[in-house]
């Protein structure tokens, strides 16, 4: 096994599990009352995360790794996993809303309104240049951005509803 290969095993893997912790707290949340909106673009996102990965695998599995870049991907991860830990059983995958919740204002929250795309969006580029492949790097840096654009948009009016419920609540 190169030591290609056994990168992209773990965030294979990582990414798997991901995707069952995901799926664990988006039943737990909807058996609390929380719905999931703008669900028609998540197989757009399914699509490009996972082209991503295959692409990697086909073309980056022979690579000689660039030890700076990978770095760089390691230190992206701390910052995914602050994401994580900060929502807790709110993280999910899709976008998922428990009315009359408070926004999250903890952790990278304090800094930015959407950190795990920045996140996202740094391991987009990096890894594959990790792996030697900065055409990758920017043909899923581009295909990333439009998918977080509708994205972020769906998000953003998923939470000013949100809000708007908090409010009317309190009053």
């Amino acid at each position: 096994m190169t030591s290609a290969e056994l990168i992209l095993a773990i965030v294979t893997l990582q990414r798997a599990g991901e995707l069952l912790i995901s799926s664990y707290n988006t039943r737990k949340l909807t058996a609390r009352g929380a719905v999931e909106v703008g669900s028609r673009h998540y197989p757009l996102i399914v699509a490009v995360h996972a082209g991503w990965l295959i692409s990697l695998w086909v073309l980056g599995r022979g690579q000689p790794v660039n030890t700076i870049a990978l770095l760089v991907y390691l230190a992206l991860q701390g910052l995914r996993f602050w994401v994580m830990w900060t929502l807790g059983a709110r993280w999910t995958t899709r976008i998922v809303v428990l009315p009359g919740q408070s926004l999250v204002s903890a952790g990278p929250y304090r800094f930015l309104s959407h950190p795990n795309y920045a996140v996202v969006a740094g391991e987009i580029a990096v890894l594959p240049l990790a792996l030697g492949l900065p055409l990758l790097a920017a043909v899923f840096t581009v295909l990333n951005a439009a998918v977080i654009a509708i994205r972020i948009a769906a998000e953003n009016r998923a939470l000013a509803a949100s809000r708007e419920t908090v409010v009317r609540g309190a009053r």
